[in-house]
């Protein structure tokens, strides 16, 4: 039983004297840390991606604002769709189950990954 109360005690010493010196340490003033902030605040740079779809086209105004495109890419896209009958003698306003919806117009959807 003594020996359970020695070893606690020498592990709570142990606990505190290691949590004072990491306390200690952190005190001391970083030198320039002003300037180091400010470096790294310029340094950071932001992530945007942004979609154009069926002939939509506004990326000339993220470029005017300073935006850099990094990545571009094109990928097919239905605009608009239809519904037609599945069969020549189904009447869509009468029964709702014989509709069928099918692409309209296909377009290209443009995909921008841009960097500030």
């Amino acid at each position: 039983m003594r020996r359970i109360e020695q070893f606690s005690q020498i592990l709570l010493v142990t606990i505190f004297m290691s949590s004072c010196s990491s306390s200690i340490n952190k005190e001391y003033p970083k030198i320039n840390s002003e300037e180091n902030i400010k470096k790294n605040v310029n340094l950071e740079k932001k992530r945007m991606e942004i979609k154009f779809s069926c002939g939509e086209d506004g990326i000339s105004e993220y470029l005017d604002d300073g935006w850099i495109i990094l990545k571009e890419d094109f990928q097919e896209k239905v605009c608009t769709w239809k519904s037609v009958p599945a069969t020549k003698d189904c009447d869509m306003e009468k029964d709702k189950g014989c509709k069928v919806t099918k692409p309209d117009k296909i377009g290209e959807e443009k995909i921008y990954l841009l960097e500030k």
